[in-house]
């Protein structure tokens, strides 16, 4: 008697990019992604999560590399629902960590969340979405 077997789909890490500007902004630390990828980037050191692609080509050929290496992605271009505020006197290392950009204005902390789910935490910790557009 043979045994039951089933499919099982592999579980692969997904990778949001942001288009902020010029820059894609990525959820993901560098080390995660390979020095491959990286060839046809700008990548700034100095903020581990930005990466200026010299061309439309050069964009999708690390897309492809982020496929072939068990990656999965999504672009990100209108920020609405990802980006939350929360008051400058309140405590938030815990957003901070979840986020990818942050940006202080006079009463305020603004974040752009690493994912959805980065959101549904921050707004149980007290954020609330920003309304609109802005600009970081």
């Amino acid at each position: 008697m043979q045994a039951n077997t089933f499919d099982v789909i592999e579980r692969r890490k997904r990778i949001t990019f942001f288009k902020l500007g010029k820059h894609r902004y990525s959820n993901s630390s560098p080390k995660t992604m390979s020095h491959s990828m990286r060839r046809g980037t700008n990548y700034n050191k100095k903020n581990l999560y930005r990466f200026e692609f010299k061309s439309t080509g050069a964009r999708n050929n690390a897309l492809k590399l982020l496929e072939r290496n068990g990656f999965d992605y999504d672009l990100v271009e209108d920020l609405k629902g990802y980006v939350v505020q929360l008051p400058k006197s309140a405590k938030y290392a815990q957003i901070l960590k979840n986020s990818v950009a942050f940006k202080e204005v006079v009463n305020e902390g603004i974040f752009l969340m690493k994912d959805l789910a980065a959101v549904e935490e921050a707004m149980d910790l007290g954020a609330k979405i920003v309304d609109g557009e802005f600009a970081f």
